[in-house]
This record gives C-alpha cells, structure tokens and sequence, in this order.
C-alpha cells in the first residue's frame, strides 16, 4: 500500500500544473499560463521558466494544455538558449539543467545583493547568465550593524558555516550550546552587557584558547547570531537595498529561503515588490497571482490578483491550508505563549519597517533634490544662454 502510494505521489509530482493570469502594462497586458509548484518541486527550474515564459520569451503551446512535464519545457528552454546565444557555448548551462529539478547550490554573499560565489564548478550561476535571468538575494547584513565587521570579512554563508563548524570544534560542542567561555565567565559577562550570544569578550575567555582560537570563536559567535536572527534569508537592509536598486518593470529570481521565486518591481508610482505566488494550493485561486513583498517573515504580507489590488481568496483566512494544518492554526489561535509571541515579534517588526520606510523617504527626498538642482542648474544654464545671444544680438 505504501509503494502504491509512493509511487502515485512521484508521478504527481512529475507533472506540473498550469495557471492563467494576465500580466503587462495596460497596452501589452496579455493572458498566459504560468507553472504552479507541488509537492516541493524544482523551485528554481520553475522560477527560470516562468521568468521566461513572463517576459514573453517562452511560450507553453497549445495554450489549452493543463500540466507540463520537465522534459517538455526542458526542451522550451534549450531551444531558447540556443537560439538566443548562438556565438556562446551553452554546455555549461544546458549540462546544469537537469539537476535544477533537486535544487542548486547557491552560496550569497552577505554584502551584496547579487554577489553569490560560484559552488563546485559553478553551472548554477552560468543557467542564469545564459538565460539573462538577474540573481537576487536580501540576505545582506546592515553596514550600521555590529556584526557587519565579522561578516564582511567572512563574506558568503559557506564560509560563515565552516567558521562555526571550525569554533564549535574547537570548543569541543560548546559553541551551539551557548557556554563556550565557561559559566563563570558567561556570568560575568551577561552583568558587563557584551555582545550577541556566548560572546564574552577577549577579557573572560578562557586561558584554554590560544589568541587565534579566541577571535575565531568571537567572529563565529557574531556569525551565528547573525544566521539566527535572519532565519528567513532577508533582512530589512536587504529589502530595501531590492526596492531602491531593482529597476521598475523587471523580473528577477529571489532566492529567500533556501527556495527562488520570482520578484518583479512594478512600474508606475507603485514601486512595490511582488513575488509571483506558484503554490499549487492556489492553483484554484485566481485571484491570488502575487505576494507583497513588505517585511522579512511575510506576516504582514498581503496577497493581489493580475491587476495588483487586493485579492479575496475563496478559502478566506485559511486559503491553502490542508484540514490539518488549519486546524492547528485555528487551535493555536487562542495559545497565550502564541499570542505573546507575536505581539512582540509585531512590535520588532513595526520598528524595523518604520527604519525600513524612513530610509525610502530620505532616499526619495534626496532624489527630489537632486532634480531640483538640476533643473535650477539647467534654468541658470538657460538664462545665461539667452543673455549671451542677446549680447550677441545688440553688438
């Protein structure tokens, strides 16, 4: 019975079903399927295919079909890149395609929004290259933050891992316990408020570490603060670095949440970032097309249909929720440890969003006065202008 069932669920899993949605400005808007993601599926295959199949250079015929298979739009896909870059070798990328259906090793760098250092041999980064898909990140540590030292000389998350790994080891496991300097020392140091936590300092470190092993285990104990409290792979630094540096109207893949979606900045005075929702639970949900993107953890996120406003999924509250998982939503509800929970993860995230919006404004005053200058600067530049034919005219 259990192979049965195994086997039916990898059969189901093989097949991806379609969803219709519009999309384009109000003269190109046009009607198009996009590929929904189930049981977990190959997020950054699917996140490459509709970018593609988005800016209109795939096409999923005849537009009457349901599903798609990987080898069907593996094909769309190959012949796209060997049409589009005929003076460019696509092995690489061509050779790199199959193993997008069990994911990719993307390592990103923490400074950067589109810096990821290449993993094995580095196929991953080259399917996008040759496809001229922009990948993204908001995993960026904050140049004002006190872990910003450490992590901009550890750089990529790879490297943040093995330094951990290397201090736990040398700390003999203590390291992820939180006692590395000792429970002595940790006292002493929780009264002289140091850092994040373990951190002692080099003051009360134990005699039992040489210098060297001190700084690493101080730089890992920084790192795996840092890794903790951005659990979801975005900051709010690196949010706004994505609004203010995306330009209006593109399609980027995101990569949040060891998954990659698809993030597109909206043309117009709605300068929002949305992220395409490909959940298959909402395969019957047509007003649910994208994701605001406005904090780190997506609790304040809010779900808009092809025009951008508002949608009213038909599930209410609970759309996409199997029985099961709405019931303990339902049940936790009413849980004062819940509860609490969230008043103070809502009152930490009204002070990082309030950060988060005071910098678009400062940004957006500063743009206002840039123009401004400018065009007092092209004025003076005109009257001057005048002036000097004048001159020219009365000699």
């Amino acid at each position: 019975m259990t192979e049965r069932a195994d086997t039916l669920h990898a059969s189901r899993a093989d097949v991806w079903y379609l969803k219709e949605i519009a999309f384009g400005s109000t003269e190109t808007k046009r009607r198009l399927k996009i590929i929904t993601q189930n049981f977990n599926g190959p997020c950054s295959f699917i996140a490459i295919c509709n970018i593609l199949i988005l800016r209109g250079q795939i096409e999923i015929l005849p537009y009457e079909r349901g599903t798609v298979s990987y080898e069907f739009l593996a094909q769309l896909v190959g012949e796209y890149l060997l049409m589009s870059c005929p003076d460019i070798d696509v092995s690489a990328a061509l050779s790199i395609m199959p193993s997008t259906t069990k994911g990719l090793d993307l390592n990103p760098v923490f400074t950067g929004a589109t810096s990821f250092r290449p993993a094995g041999e580095g196929g991953e980064l080259k399917l996008f290259e040759q496809a001229g898909i922009e990948l993204v990140h908001g995993w960026l540590v904050d140049p004002d933050g006190e872990e910003y030292r450490v992590l901009q000389h550890v750089r990529d998350y790879d490297t943040t891992v093995t330094l951990i790994a290397d201090a736990d080891h040398i700390t003999r496991g203590r390291l992820l316990s939180g006692d590395v300097w000792g429970e002595g020392e940790a006292g002493s140091s929780s009264q002289s408020g140091s850092g994040p936590s373990g951190y002692a300092g080099p003051s009360s470190a134990s005699d039992n570490y040489s210098e060297k092993d001190r700084v690493k285990i101080e730089h890992a104990l920084v790192a795996q603060a840092f890794l903790d409290s951005t659990k979801s792979q975005l900051t709010y630094h690196g949010l706004f670095q994505l609004a203010s540096t995306l330009q209006p109207g593109s399609l980027v893949a995101l990569f949040r949440n060891s998954h990659l979606s698809v993030l597109h900045k909206r043309e117009g005075e709605d300068s929002s970032l949305y992220s395409l929702v490909t959940d298959h639970v909402f395969l019957q949900e047509p007003s649910v097309v994208w994701e605001r993107l406005e904090d780190v953890d997506g609790v304040g996120s809010t779900f808009v249909d092809s025009e951008f406003v508002r949608s009213t999924p038909v599930g209410g509250d609970f759309a996409g929720y199997t029985a099961e998982s709405a019931l303990h939503a339902l049940e936790m509800e009413g849980n004062p440890d819940v509860i609490l929970a969230r008043q103070l993860q809502a009152e930490e995230d009204a002070r990082s969003h309030e950060i988060y919006r005071r910098r678009q404004q400062h940004q957006q005053s500063r743009q206002k006065e840039e123009e401004e200058r400018k065009r007092k600067n092209e004025d003076s530049a005109s009257r001057k202008s005048r002036k000097m034919k004048d001159k020219c005219i009365i000699m």
